[in-house]
């Protein structure tokens, strides 16, 4: 089974690029930015991302109607400084595009200028390696 992960970012604590780092460590596939396309199918598709302003990045879901016939299940993994989860907002997406969406995800909190501040933890990271290993087996 082909595994991919894509992540988007904007912030510069790079909180969801360093979740990104964690589940390509954990899992030994490399993370890369949503702006790179998919060059096969993949079976699985970690697509970690953030909530801005109560939803996900307009690249993010660019980036799944661009590559919608070589996804085979979206995993979402998240990070928010307020403490939503881009679940709905990917599921919304998916949904239209006809995309499969485990119905499980990873979500953590995130620090953005004084709100959550050192988070995500390492134990944060620790949970959204094992997460990602648990879906990949």
């Amino acid at each position: 089974m082909a595994t991919e992960i894509r992540f988007f970012t904007k912030s510069k604590k790079g909180n969801t690029q360093k979740l990104a780092n964690a589940v390509s460590e954990a899992i030994g596939v490399k993370a890369i930015d949503v702006s790179v396309d998919l060059t096969e199918k993949a079976d699985t598709l970690f697509l970690i991302n953030a909530m801005y302003a109560a939803n996900i990045d307009k690249e993010v879901k660019e980036f799944l109607a661009r590559n919608k016939d070589k996804i085979g299940v979206v995993v979402n993994m998240n990070t928010s400084a307020s403490g939503s989860s881009t679940w709905n907002a990917v599921k919304k997406v998916t949904d239209e595009l006809k995309i499969t969406l485990c119905d499980k995800e990873f979500h953590c909190a995130a620090s953005w200028i004084f709100i959550n501040k050192g988070l995500p933890s390492d134990e944060d990271f620790a949970r959204a390696k094992e997460f990602a290993k648990s879906i990949v087996q």
